[in-house]
């Protein structure tokens, strides 16, 4: 099976009613103007295959694209569609605000060949939201998934750890993942909160009215997410955030890591490795991975030989052609 591939068109924060505490994306938009339709079939004549397109969905993202101008909107699906019709590719993927879905735009979209819709929901607690100036509520999340499900588009959740307000990092994570898995959404993706410059949380940060988790709390709760979310087939399309030109020098705090899913990886084998020891097993154990994860299940930096040699285990984390991957095996020597 190929690997999905999404040819990404950047649409810059237009549509979005609110200016979310977290959120710079304006700052951003006044270097860079919205594509035109014309440039939309640019882009897609130029990186799209000839033939064959069934791997591929071009994807606008950056903004609320149904709360954009309506015509503008159409216009920019029109080129795309086009595409579709051609066979260059699958499908329209587009991300919304939850609150910005009905039945109208989403007739719209189903003439135009959208295929998924994702949501940016980040929270399903009504306080934090409402402390990150989101501006729509958790009912918003569950009236435009199940709409969506319901004209059978596929459904995407974004979420975001480690926001202000949260009174406990784990627990609303673990909440949040949950509501969504009650939703049944096809794919999600997990944001840890960075507070960038000339944002309302860099503001809060400076006052010490939010102290955001660190990396390994943030690597910790979103190896339980992903936990969560595995075990309840839905597909993680995304952990961290995308280290575009000149980003790091936007960040003022917060658990970023340009390989940040790869370290949650890690830590969920880890704790998938501890869960098989036990006080009868030797110290001196032998792990048998996926070759093509090796080094996802020794962790970076041999991070998981050094914390089981922590516990008193003499580990080796050794390929085997004949596991699975996301499985081992543990003997003792």
């Amino acid at each position: 099976m190929n690997k999905h591939k999404n040819l990404s068109i950047f649409v810059p924060h237009q549509g979005c009613p609110n200016q979310c505490s977290f959120c710079d994306q304006r700052s951003i938009s006044g270097k860079q103007n919205p594509p035109t339709a014309c440039e939309v079939t640019k882009i897609c004549d130029e990186f799209l295959p000839q033939t064959d397109g069934q791997d591929y969905e071009i994807a606008f993202f950056g903004g609320s694209f149904t709360a954009i101008e309506r015509n503008y909107m159409i216009s920019l699906l029109k080129s795309a569609y086009s595409f579709v019709k051609q066979g260059r590719a699958m499908g329209i993927r587009i991300s919304t605000r939850p609150d910005c879905i009905d039945r109208e735009v989403l007739d719209i979209l189903k003439n135009y060949g959208v295929t998924s819709i994702e949501l940016g929901a980040q929270s399903m607690q009504d306080n934090v939201l409402k402390m990150n100036l989101r501006g729509h509520t958790k009912k918003d999340v569950e009236n435009a998934s199940m709409l969506i499900k319901e004209y059978e588009f596929s459904l995407g959740l974004q979420m975001m750890t480690g926001l202000y307000g949260q009174e406990n990092y784990v627990e609303y994570a673990i909440d949040t993942a949950n509501k969504f898995v009650a939703l049944k959404p096809d794919t999600v993706r997990i944001y840890p909160t960075v507070t960038l410059k000339n944002t309302l949380l860099e503001q809060k940060f400076l006052s010490g009215e939010y102290i955001p988790p660190s990396l390994d709390e943030t690597v910790d709760i979103c190896a339980r997410l992903m936990d969560i979310f595995n075990k309840n087939n839905i597909k993680i399309i995304k952990m961290g955030l995308h280290a575009d030109t000149g980003m790091e020098d936007k960040i003022v705090a917060g658990p970023y890591h340009p390989a940040f899913r790869e370290l949650c990886i890690s830590k969920l084998y880890l704790e998938k490795i501890k869960e098989k020891l036990t006080c009868g097993n030797s110290h001196n154990i032998i792990i048998k991975v996926n070759k093509k994860e090796l080094s996802q299940w020794k962790g970076q930096k041999n991070t998981n030989i050094h914390k089981l040699s922590e516990l008193g285990y003499i580990a080796q984390i050794v390929a085997d052609e004949n596991i699975e991957k996301g499985q081992f095996i543990l003997q003792t020597i």
